[in-house]
């Protein structure tokens, strides 16, 4: 289920505020977006897998954590974050 290291950097370097960045909150949210996307494709295949599951809610909780902090720091960063992922907004 891990992103491998090729795909993993090309997302860090899309979304990073600098060189070198792995922190920031955008990076965060496209990474677990990434993941998120893949175990949903994993989860549509095999459908008992619970403890898959579990972590895909899991991953799921933390994005939006993540993105309500960024809404209340940076709505300019939110907003084109999200429009990047495609992702909604409430």
């Amino acid at each position: 289920m891990a992103l491998d290291s090729a795909k993993k950097s090309q997302i860090i370097s899309k979304f990073a505020r600098k060189e070198n960045d792995t922190g920031s909150t955008e990076v965060q949210v496209a990474l677990l977006s990434a993941r998120i996307a893949e175990l949903t494709e994993h989860l549509k295949i095999f459908k008992k897998d619970f403890s898959s599951r579990l972590g895909l809610l899991k991953m799921v909780g933390k994005r939006k954590r993540l993105l309500n902090y960024l809404k209340k720091k940076d709505y300019a960063k939110y907003s084109k974050l999200i429009n990047d992922l495609n992702l909604r907004d409430k």
